[in-house]
């Protein structure tokens, strides 16, 4: 008779939850640092000041508030001798040392801020800023509008493709498109443009743009491909032209966040003459490119076109001529000329680079019971990475209640792909320090998303509250993960729903071996391709799962391709080559749906849907809703104005994590 044991004692009254919660959101993350330039005081020594940027959930104000603190590190050049904060912590409010009124000049729409194509970027000689726009569009007006005009307004009425003819002057200029000015467009106010997807809506065609700030005139830079789309630009030295990255977007756009496989290119334009020269590759996807200390060499990430949409990346160069220092990517040094890599970290953890400036590195680390933290350091001579030493600015102290570790594991043979062998995979597991004897811990299972990503041990605000609660938390990167090689990337495709699922159930029944945990108290948790495993796994082990809760889950790959922006995503992972005119045939879409798990219907599930998601539309969700509704299984379907694929907003992200909480103590019974 097996012995008796006592569920470990988790918060259950909400009030609580709420209140640990609040706690937990009181340490901020670091998002950005830049280094002042280097000063001599008048004793002879050497120091600059590090501004770093920082974000924190505002759960009152519903919104997450930013602020920044300054530091001062004195240095000679090869180590630090003292640092220390200077100043005040100030939230960021948006002051203005200098306004322009973009709107009235009149020259493009609206600026981009986000990492994908956006960037501002001061010129060397700082009399010039270059930034990112939207391409300014026509003026339009309906067929029967009556416009006072003046004689210097003319009137153009479009065909239906008059925005891509060069040859229509009955209708349009010849030759200008896209014509700015007094010129009026009539039956084009409901065009379609494309866009560039998920988190990237109404961004359909950017421009580089510079700012002259001192006579406040802006040019829209002519000479760029028109099927390029530019972004992620930087000046070359001497202010005379510009390098960026170039994507391709004919015959169409698909999503690009997240999604580094698509066609682009490096480019240099040349700003006297206009010309604009292609530096990398015409058939592979490039970005964050890197202008070397010496204005020497570029250097940038490159892959593979289509497949999985995060794969294995070649640190590439290409010398300029614009008139050998190591790059830093990660905390990995990479010696350029020999192309040795050696790691700058020794402690467990997640590190993250915020800046370099001279060699001095400003990072970030934190670890699953521990939040972010600010430390800077040199960069250290060839064979001295051994003996990097680091100074923290701001610390943080871990959480002494929670503990981690890294578990590895091999599938067992049955379950090894025959194509790409002998590969193994990992997961992370957090567990409350303090357990009461004889008690079992419930089990909180978290596959990620992508599938192509990565849980890394880093500080997470549910995961830490969750742990605080009384859960163990098993976070699982499965066969398919990046951080493992190519080829465990290429194992996926076409695997999904078995693969993914036998592995992270593999994980599972791995971690409950140990004892500590209640084999009647697990739950698992996923997003997007992760609340597809999670649905997968309800139905694929109907007994196993007592709670689900899925975030935008992939319910349907057949009916999913219609309607996301990423419509190449479903063809690649049911293991099909995808191309722009690619025509499904009906037994491809009879196995995409075999791979769903709207097929597998069971266990409670609480569904967290973005009004907002182009990644994986809320159709997604409200079909497996639907379905489990028909089979009268117990559902909660939260629906979230306003947010997209992340459920990133304070709001959503605050409200989803109650209710998860509360879902889980309920169905687990606790």
């Amino acid at each position: 008779m097996p012995c008796p044991h006592v569920v470990f004692q988790v918060l259950r009254e909400a009030a609580e939850i709420a209140q640990l919660y609040r706690d937990q959101c009181r340490f901020p993350a670091l998002c950005r640092a830049d280094v002042g330039p280097v000063i001599t005081s008048r004793y002879g020594g050497q120091y600059c000041n590090v501004y770093t940027e920082w974000t924190q959930r505002d759960l009152e104000r519903n919104e997450n508030v930013k602020f920044c603190r300054q530091y001062i590190v004195f240095h000679d050049d090869k180590s630090v001798v003292y640092s220390g904060p200077s100043g005040n912590c100030t939230e960021i409010k948006g002051e203005k040392l200098k306004c322009l009124n973009l709107t009235t000049l009149s020259k493009h729409g609206k600026v981009y801020e986000d990492d994908q194509f956006g960037c501002m970027v001061w010129s060397h000689s700082e009399t010039h800023l270059l930034y990112v726009a939207e391409k300014k569009r026509p003026k339009t007006e309906s067929y029967f509008q009556v416009t006072n005009t003046d004689n210097h307004t003319k009137h153009f009425f479009a065909p239906s493709d008059s925005r891509f003819s060069n040859s229509c002057p009955k209708y349009c200029p010849p030759n200008k498109p896209y014509i700015t000015g007094k010129i009026i467009y009539s039956g084009q106010q409901f065009e379609y443009y494309e866009d560039w997807g998920e988190a990237l809506v109404n961004k359909s065609s950017p421009v580089l743009c510079v700012l002259d700030i001192e006579g406040s005139n802006i040019t829209v830079l002519e000479g760029i491909p028109a099927n390029i789309s530019p972004g992620q630009a930087f000046w070359s030295p001497s202010d005379t032209g510009l390098v960026f990255v170039g994507w391709w977007h004919e015959p169409f756009r698909l999503g690009l966040k997240y999604c580094a496989n698509r066609r682009s290119s490096l480019f240099y334009v040349d700003l006297a003459s206009g010309k604009c020269e292609q530096l990398s590759s015409n058939s592979s996807a490039v970005c964050s490119p890197r202008l070397s200390p010496d204005h020497c060499r570029i250097v940038y990430m490159e892959c593979g076109i289509f497949g999985p949409h995060q794969q294995c990346n070649r640190l590439c160069m290409v010398c300029i001529l614009f008139s050998v220092a190591p790059v830093l990517q990660d905390l990995l040094v990479v010696d350029t000329s020999t192309g040795e890599v050696t790691s700058l970290t020794s402690q467990e953890g997640s590190w993250s680079l915020l800046n370099i400036h001279r060699d001095l590195m400003v990072v970030s680390c934190s670890s699953p019971n521990c939040p972010p933290d600010l430390r800077v350091g040199f960069l250290p001579e060839k064979g001295s990475e051994s003996k990097m030493s680091w100074v923290t600015l701001e610390e943080t102290q871990p959480q002494a209640d929670i503990s981690w570790q890294t578990l590895n594991f091999s599938p067992p043979p049955e379950e090894d792909n025959s194509q790409y062998p002998g590969l193994d995979f990992n997961a992370i597991l957090l567990k409350p320090k303090e357990m009461t004897a004889g008690s079992k811990l419930p089990l909180v299972v978290m596959p990620h998303g992508g599938p192509h990503s990565v849980l890394v041990s880093e500080w997470i605000l549910s995961t830490a509250v969750l742990c605080k609660m009384g859960f163990s938390v098993l976070l699982v990167n499965y066969r398919g993960s990046l951080g493992f090689g190519q080829d465990n990337i290429l194992s996926l495709p076409g695997n999904i729903g078995t693969q993914d699922v036998k592995d992270v159930q593999f994980a599972v029944d791995s971690v409950l071996k140990q004892g500590d945990f209640d084999e009647q108290k697990v739950a698992v948790v996923g997003g997007s391709h992760g609340g597809f495993l999670a649905c997968h796994l309800i139905g694929q082990y109907p007994e196993f799962y007592k709670a689900c809760v899925a975030r935008n889950p992939v319910t349907n790959l057949s009916s999913m391709i219609g309607c996301t922006d990423i419509p190449d995503w479903c063809v690649v992972e049911a293991g099909y080559e995808y191309n722009t005119d690619i025509h499904l045939e009906p037994a491809i879409l009879e196995q995409m749906l075999n791979k769903s798990p709207i097929k597998h219907v069971k266990t409670p599930v609480l569904l967290m849907l973005g009004e907002d998601d182009k990644r994986v539309p809320s159709k997604q969700g409200i079909e497996y809703y639907r379905a489990l509704k028909a089979l009268q299984v117990p559902v909660r379907l939260l629906w979230y104005p306003g947010n997209n694929h992340s459920l990133s907003k304070v709001d959503a992200e605050s409200d989803g994590f109650m209710n998860a909480a509360l879902w889980i103590i309920q169905h687990l019974s606790l």
